[in-house]
């Protein structure tokens, strides 16, 4: 099954579309030819009590980050979940701007792996992460 990429106002759209991630104010920065990056500008509201910005918030970017890169890829033609999330983080980020780049290491017919490279304003990482998805079915999409 071929799938039809999505363009960069589509997938804007997609992703406005991903409430939560609204609230953190994410949004596309980049397509590559094996993923995407984006971005989201750091305010009080995503650090924490010593003003660096939240693990929580570097973990929901990243698995943003690989699921927006699925929609891009896929077309927006499957549903799919997180099955699993490993990140470590390598130096805190306290202002400006983060940044998350997905790689789409594999696509399969149920799994797919990304890995997300955070990066702070001055590209200097942050923060890197491996993201497990699962792919559903459709609905009238018979299992095999």
């Amino acid at each position: 099954m071929s799938h039809r990429k999505l363009t960069a106002a589509q997938l804007r759209r997609v992703l406005h579309k991903i409430h939560f991630a609204g609230l953190l104010g994410i949004r596309l920065t980049q397509i590559h030819r094996d993923g995407i990056t984006i971005e989201c500008r750091i305010r009080k509201g995503l650090q924490n009590s010593v003003g660096v910005l939240h693990g929580g918030v570097g973990a929901s970017l990243a698995d943003v980050a690989v699921g927006a890169g699925l929609h891009w890829h896929l077309g927006s033609q499957r549903p799919f979940t997180t099955v699993e999330l490993k990140i470590n983080y390598l130096r805190p980020v306290s202002g400006g701007r983060v940044f998350a780049r997905c790689r789409l290491l594999r696509v399969g017919s149920t799994l797919c792996v990304g890995r997300v490279d955070i990066m702070d304003g001055h590209k200097r990482m942050a923060g890197t992460a491996l993201v497990t998805y699962m792919l559903l079915d459709s609905p009238g999409r018979k299992s095999s």
